[in-house]
């Protein structure tokens, strides 16, 4: 058995300790980039449920009694953005779990 001088056991262990902070140093720039394509599914999912809620809304007839003139046309369409959010944030419609798995996916092959 061959004895290792105190000079290489330090080179050694200095070696496995960079070794191991370049994984832990890997695993979170991984899930940095993953939390980053969970938001950016998420967000494109609310745009696309907000083009998809607005044909809907443009039926609605304005209220006479407290609606109408033109306020209401723009802030009719700022409900329908937030409806888009706020169902992207409970779950959606699965398009941003989809959407998440691919941009992974694609980040791995590069």
């Amino acid at each position: 058995m061959t004895t290792l001088s105190p000079h290489t056991l330090l080179a050694v262990q200095s070696l496995a300790e960079d070794s191991g902070a370049s994984a832990t140093q890997s695993r979170l720039e991984q899930a940095k980039r993953s939390q980053a394509a969970g938001q950016a599914s998420e967000e494109f999912e609310a745009i696309f449920l907000s083009q998809m809620l607005a044909p809907m809304f443009e039926t609605v007839e304005e209220d006479p009694m407290f609606g109408g003139g033109p306020g209401e046309s723009m802030y009719r369409s700022l409900l329908v953005e937030e409806y888009g959010k706020i169902v992207a944030q409970t779950g959606g419609i699965g398009l941003a779990d989809h959407l998440q798995q691919e941009l992974i996916r694609l980040q791995e092959i590069e």
